[in-house]
């Protein structure tokens, strides 16, 4: 089958990759010339762990091309996939949803026989039903079904995700539609993986609910570790103890400086707008959105006092390791060190960060900060090392080396991948997460 993908970026290219190892023959499509240039040289926009090896094999095998013409790209596709951004709107919050609107025009323009076209962009409830309004108002002859199937790929892990997935959510309205991406997903069959047909706005909808969800279980976790903190108990037992129960699973349940990344900021507000605009909020999804813009400024403040306090911060020097939001990505977008960089420049403390991947992105968003070209050259002349990120290159540092670099032997661990007992033993003042 030939799809093609619209919007080369994040899903789009996993997503377009991944299909073309199935076998598919699949066109990845993108009005940025220099992105499409890059990806022909076998230069990835992203850095995402098997994802250069996958795009080149399938590149090669002839499966994979890029383009920035749409109607060269959607020629003869019986399946067209929106995956362009989809960004918080300024001023109000609501998704963006104008490229999405966009591509549905000139897809509709430029069909040349009958397709189905699918938005895996994460989009608001109603958006189906805009966009197949907008491809019938270009006057396209050709029979179109507009699917809704959302993504549900955890960056650092996605090809995995998108191969030995949980589920495979489609939202389709007619029989043509759900056929159709029953043959797009028929190579998954011999996995077993469950696909759910349910309505385009139900699909929809499920995506916004998964990550509102996830988000409420980390915020649910780092509020737990304040507790813990107050009266003595260990976050880490908490969570193991919940965890275990089947009806609460253990994933999502460690503590750390807060969520941050390309979906759950953004999709907790989008819900909340949606849920504002038809008048049934979601007081739940409130609370764990203003709770976790407190937290990750909280943790700056965890740091300062690590440092003495406000008085006695002024001036020092703090290593911050690690800088994307989560491990094996280089997405910066909303990553609590951001906030926790900005809170320590502005209470007078000199910053030095490194990050394994993430150190081009962050610089501009981190103006305040000294970037360095390893982990050991942040720690140099540091009054305390804060982990923020638990990439795995910061999981067994040399101490005696630590300790040799730094002004004082002051380890801040967001996220909790030391043992307490050994950082004490090792000579260090060791501060964690709800481990009082």
């Amino acid at each position: 089958m030939k799809i093609a993908m619209v919007g080369s970026g994040y899903v789009g290219l996993v997503s377009g990759a991944c299909f073309a190892d199935f076998g598919h023959e699949v066109v990845c499509i993108d009005k940025d010339q220099s992105k499409i240039d890059r990806l022909r040289d076998g230069v990835m926009p992203i850095y995402e762990p098997g994802l250069a090896a996958l795009v080149e094999n399938n590149t090669a095998a002839g499966r994979l091309s890029f383009t920035t013409d749409l109607a060269e790209g959607v020629a003869g596709a019986q399946a067209i996939f929106i995956a362009v951004g989809t960004p918080s709107r300024r001023g109000d919050g609501h998704a963006d949803l104008s490229f999405v609107h966009a591509v549905a025009r000139e897809v509709g323009e430029n069909l040349a026989g009958d397709a189905v076209v699918v938005t895996k962009s994460t989009v608001p409830v109603g958006t189906g039903d805009e966009v197949e309004r907008i491809i019938a108002e270009t006057g396209c002859a050709h029979r179109v079904s507009v699917v809704s199937n959302p993504e549900f790929l955890r960056e650092g892990a996605a090809i995995g995700d998108f191969k030995r997935p949980d589920r495979i959510v489609i939202g389709a309205e007619d029989d043509f539609g759900r056929e159709v991406m029953r043959e797009v997903y028929r190579p998954l069959f011999l996995n077993e993986s469950p696909i759910l047909f349910v309505s385009r706005r139900s699909a929809e909808l499920i995506k916004y609910a998964a990550n509102a969800f996830l988000a409420t279980k980390i915020t649910f976790i780092n509020e737990m570790a304040d507790l813990c903190e107050k009266v003595g108990a260990n976050v880490q037992d908490i969570s193991r103890g919940i965890g275990m129960d089947n009806r609460i699973g253990s994933k999502f349940l460690h503590a750390g400086p807060g969520y941050g990344g390309s979906c759950f900021p953004k999709d907790t507000l989008a819900l909340l707008k949606t849920a504002e605009d038809y008048d049934s909020p979601v007081r739940i999804v409130e609370a764990v959105v203003k709770t976790n813009d407190s937290r990750k400024r909280a943790m700056g403040r965890k740091v300062i006092e690590a440092l003495g306090g406000l008085d006695a911060a002024r001036g020092k020097k703090v290593a911050l390791l690690g800088l994307t939001f989560k491990p094996n990505t280089d997405d910066m977008r909303d990553s609590p060190a951001i906030a926790i960089g900005q809170a320590l420049a502005d209470a007078g403390v000199e910053v030095a960060g490194y990050d394994p991947e993430g150190m081009e992105q962050a610089a501009p968003l981190m103006p305040n900060v000294r970037m360095c070209a390893s982990a050991y050259d942040a720690i140099e002349g540091a009054d305390a090392v804060a982990i923020v990120t638990e990439w795995d290159a910061f999981r067994a540092l040399d101490f005696a080396r630590v300790k040799a670099l730094a002004n004082a032997p002051v380890l801040v661990d967001l996220r909790n991948i030391y043992k307490p007992d050994d950082m004490r033993a090792a000579g260090f003042t060791y501060i964690s997460v709800g481990r009082g």
